[in-house]
């Protein structure tokens, strides 16, 4: 039988980024959700995400406030978050707002895939 394969949100507004992580992820054996609208993310991080890849400037919302509600809200609290930004000034914001990680645009794949890896394992 096989074992579920874990499952990453991915929050980010721009679709070419969404569609290459949402490739490779998958093509590492991720089971993959997404959304482009800040707003639905704690919606969807409580339908089962292991990992929530959160852009943090996304159309209209800080994802370092999305992080921190999804911090305090008991059902979604132990969900790793990894923030993903094109600004590395803000990389302590993101600590501060309660990220487990985080990762400056652009990255390296495998940059990312040690970051996940560790994260949901």
């Amino acid at each position: 039988m096989k074992a579920a394969s874990k499952k990453i949100l991915i929050a980010d507004d721009d679709s070419g980024i969404v569609d290459s992580l949402t490739m490779m992820l998958e093509m590492m054996g991720y089971d993959v959700d997404f959304t482009y609208d800040g707003a639905t993310v704690p919606d969807a991080a409580q339908k089962h995400a292991d990992l929530i890849l959160l852009d943090i400037f996304m159309s209209g919302h800080d994802g370092r406030e999305i992080c921190k509600k999804l911090k305090s809200n008991s059902e979604t609290k132990n969900i790793p978050v990894l923030m993903i930004s094109a600004s590395h000034e803000i990389k302590q914001s993101a600590i501060d707002a309660g990220a487990d990680d985080f990762l400056e645009k652009p990255f390296e794949m495998n940059a990312l895939i040690t970051k996940v890896n560790r994260l949901v394992h």
